[in-house]
C-alpha cells in the first residue's frame, strides 16, 4: 500500500491573491461611504481619513503575519500555538465577522441594484449561494480575479469624474463637531473595511512560494506583501478620494439614521450609484449619469455577491478545520459525494439569511459586523507582537502592538455603546463553546472506550495479516496509472489492461476535499469506507497482476493524480468518464480538462467511457 501525504497546491500568484483580498476588502467603499456621512454629515471626510490610516497600518501588520505564517496566517492559525482558549474565541469572533459578512454584502448588493424588498433578495441570493457551494468551491480565485477588474476600472473612472470637484469638496468639507468622545464614536461607527485582511492571511497556504524557498521551508512573502500593498493601496486611496468627492454633493441631509439627496432620498446605502449620477451626468448630460449609475450598480452588486460567497466558503473552512482539531462536533466533518462539510455549509448559509431577513438594515448589520472583524484583527495582533519566537523586526513589534492598542480600544467601544452588537457577539461565543463542549465531552468518552480496549486480552502467540494485494510475478511493462472513485468498468479495464499489457497498475483513489487540516495528511485508507471496498475489489480481481494501491487525500484531485503519474513514472494514466450531469459538470468544472491541462506530454491519458 503506499499512502501518499498531499498539500495543497500552492498555485495562487499575487494578481489571484490579490483578487480575493479584494472581494472583501474592496467591497467596503460601497457602503461605509453612505455611513459615514449619515454618522457625521460634512464632517464625514475626517473619519474617513482616520479608517483609511487604520486600513494601511493593519495591512502593513499583515505584511508580517503572512511572511511568518506561510501556511495560514489567520487569527485561528496563528494564535493557536499560544493558547487553544484564546484561538476559540478568536475563531468566533471571525465566524461571527463571515456570517455578518455575508449578511450585509448581500443586503448592499440589492440596494444597489435596486430590487424591491432588498432584504428578502438577499436572504435568496444566500440560499441560492449555499446551493451552488454544495458541489464544492471551484476556481474560486479565478472568478474572484475576474470580477474584480471592471470593478476597479469603475472605481478609477468614477474617482476620475471626481477630480474636478475636489476644490469645491474642500470648500464643503466642516470641522468634527462635538466632544473627543462624540468624534471617537463616530469613527468606531464606520471602521468596518477590514476583514479582508484575514481573508489574505487565510490564503498564505495556497500561494506560490517565493524562489529558492521549499515546502519544509515555505515562503510566500514575495506574493502576500505584493497582493496586499495592491489592494491596501487601492482601497485607501479611492476610499478617500470618494469619501471627499461626496462632500461636493450639495443638499444631503441626515434624517434619522438616513441620508436624503435633492430628488433622490434614501441614498445612504448606495451612495457611490448616486455620485456616478450626479457627477456623470454633470459632465455628460442626464443621460450619460444614469448608464454610469447603472454600471455602478450591477458592477458593485456583482462584486458584493461574490463577497458573500467567499464568507460562505470561509465559514465552511473554518467550521471545518475546528472540528478537525476537536473543537466542534465531528458532524461538522462530515463530508457529502462532493467533498463539502454538509453541517457546515448548511449553516452558513441558513444563520446570515435569518440574520439579513432580521436586521434588514445596513446601518444595524454594520454595527454587528465591526464586533467580529475587529475583535478578530484585535486578537491576532496582540497574540503575534506579543510572540517573541518570530523573528520581528523592532519596529514591526512595536507598530503591530500599538496597532492591537488601537484595536483593542475599538472592540471595547462597539462592547460598550453598541447593545446590539454586544448581545450578537455573545450569542455567537455562547453558541460556540456549546458546541466546543459537546465536541470535548465525546472525545472524553472516546478516550475513555479507547483506554477500556486497549487493557490486555489473551492472544494467540502469532498473528498473519495477509497484505492487501499479493502480486504473484513481476511486471515487465512500464507502470500504469489508473485513479477511481468505485468499483465499476474503469477498474476493470484497467486491470484487463495491467493484465494482458503485462504492465505494473497503481491504482489511486483520491478523497476530495474543500480543506485540509494536519491530521489529514496522516489519514489510513483503512479509515475510508470507500477506499477499503475498491482496494479489496482490485485484490480479488488481481488473478497474478501487479497492482499497487495508492490512498491520497486532497483538496485538489487533479493535481494530485498528475502528481502521484509523474511520482512513480507512469507512462499511461487512465481515469473514467465523469458520470455527472451538466448542471454539476457547469458548477464544478471538468476533472477531466484540468488533468490534461497541466499533465505531462510524456504521459498518454486515456479516458475510459
Amino acid at each position: 500500500m503506499i499512502i501518499t501525504r498531499t498539500k495543497r497546491p500552492r498555485n495562487v500568484d499575487a494578481p489571484r491573491a490579490a483578487a480575493i483580498l479584494y472581494g472583501d476588502w474592496g467591497t467596503s467603499k460601497a457602503y461605509v461611504v453612505g455611513l459615514a456621512f449619515a454618522v457625521a454629515g460634512y464632517s464625514s471626510f475626517w473619519l474617513i481619513a482616520a479608517m483609511c490610516l487604520l486600513m494601511a497600518l493593519v495591512g502593513v501588520n499583515y505584511m508580517a503575519i503572512c511572511r511568518h505564517y506561510p501556511n495560514g496566517g489567520g487569527v485561528y492559525a496563528s494564535v493557536r500555538h499560544r493558547s487553544e482558549v484564546i484561538s476559540i474565541v478568536g475563531a468566533f469572533l471571525l465566524i461571527a465577522d463571515y456570517i455578518v459578512t455575508a449578511a450585509l454584502s448581500a443586503l448592499s448588493a440589492f440596494q444597489y441594484l435596486g430590487w424591491p424588498k432588498p432584504e428578502i433578495c438577499a436572504a435568496v441570493a444566500i440560499l441560492l449561494i449555499g446551493a451552488v457551494n454544495y458541489f464544492g468551491p471551484k476556481h474560486s480565485a479565478g472568478l474572484a480575479f475576474l470580477v474584480s477588474i471592471p470593478t476597479v476600472i469603475v472605481v478609477v473612472l468614477l474617482g476620475c469624474f471626481v477630480l474636478p470637484h475636489i476644490k469645491e469638496a474642500f470648500a464643503n468639507v466642516r470641522p468634527l463637531q462635538g466632544s473627543w468622545l462624540q468624534n471617537w464614536n463616530g469613527f468606531v461607527a464606520v471602521v468596518l473595511a477590514l476583514s479582508g485582511v484575514e481573508a489574505v492571511a487565510n490564503a498564505t497556504s495556497v500561494m506560490k512560494l517565493n524562489k529558492g524557498s521549499t515546502e519544509e521551508n515555505p515562503n510566500v512573502s514575495h506574493t502576500s506583501t505584493r497582493a496586499i500593498i495592491w489592494v491596501m493601496l487601492e482601497v485607501c486611496i479611492f476610499t478617500a478620494l470618494l469619501g471627499l468627492g461626496m462632500q461636493a454633493l450639495n443638499g444631503l441631509q441626515i434624517h434619522g439614521d438616513e441620508v436624503n439627496a435633492p430628488g433622490a432620498p434614501g441614498v445612504r446605502d448606495y451612495m457611490l450609484k448616486y455620485m456616478g449620477q450626479t457627477f456623470v451626468g454633470g459632465a455628460w448630460g442626464p443621460a450619460a449619469g444614469m448608464i454610469a449609475g447603472l454600471c455602478v450598480s450591477v458592477v458593485f452588486g456583482v462584486l458584493l455577491l461574490s463577497a458573500v460567497n467567499t464568507a460562505i466558503v470561509d465559514l465552511i473552512a473554518i467550521s471545518y478545520l475546528m472540528s478537525r482539531d476537536g473543537e466542534l462536533p465531528r458532524r461538522f466533518e462530515k463530508l457529502n459525494a462532493f467533498g463539502v462539510p454538509t453541517l457546515g455549509l448548511f449553516l452558513a448559509a441558513a444563520i446570515p439569511a435569518v440574520l439579513v431577513i432580521s436586521v434588514k438594515d445596513v446601518a444595524g448589520l454594520a454595527d454587528l459586523y465591526a464586533v467580529g472583524v475587529v475583535g478578530a484583527i484585535a486578537t491576532n495582533l496582540g497574540a503575534s507582537s506579543t510572540d517573541h519566537k518570530l523573528d520581528l523586526a523592532r519596529w514591526e513589534r512595536v507598530l503591530m502592538f500599538c496597532t492591537f492598542l488601537v484595536m483593542a480600544a475599538i472592540e471595547i467601544s462597539l462592547f460598550i455603546d453598541k447593545p446590539n452588537a454586544r448581545l450578537f457577539a455573545l450569542i455567537v461565543l455562547a453558541a460556540g463553546l456549546v458546541f466546543h463542549g459537546l465536541a470535548s465531552e465525546r472525545a472524553a468518552k472516546r478516550r475513555a472506550i479507547e483506554a477500556a480496549l486497549k487493557k490486555p486480552m489473551p492472544v494467540s502467540p502469532v498473528q498473519i495479516v495477509p497484505s492487501l494485494v499479493s502480486p504473484l510475478r513481476e511486471a515487465s511493462g512500464t507502470p500504469m496509472l489508473c485513479a477511481v472513485r468505485g468499483v465499476g468498468r474503469t477498474l476493470d479495464f484497467a486491470i484487463s489492461e495491467a493484465k494482458e499489457t503485462d504492465r505494473p497498475l497503481y491504482l489511486l483513489f483520491v478523497r476530495e476535499q474543500p480543506v485540509l487540516a494536519p491530521g489529514d495528511r496522516k489519514r489510513k485508507w483503512t479509515e475510508d469506507d470507500e477506499a477499503s471496498v475498491i482496494f479489496k475489489y482490485a485484490s480479488e480481481k488481481a488473478d497474478g497482476a501487479q497492482i499497487l494501491p495508492c490512498y491520497a487525500v486532497s483538496d485538489s484531485a487533479a493535481d494530485t493524480i498528475v502528481d502521484i503519474a509523474a511520482t512513480v513514472g507512469a507512462s499511461r494514466l487512465l481515469v473514467g468518464a465523469p458520470q455527472r450531469n451538466m448542471l454539476v459538470n457547469l458548477l464544478r468544472g471538468s476533472i477531466i480538462k484540468d488533468i490534461s491541462d497541466i499533465l505531462p506530454e510524456d504521459i498518454d491519458f486515456l479516458v475510459y467511457a
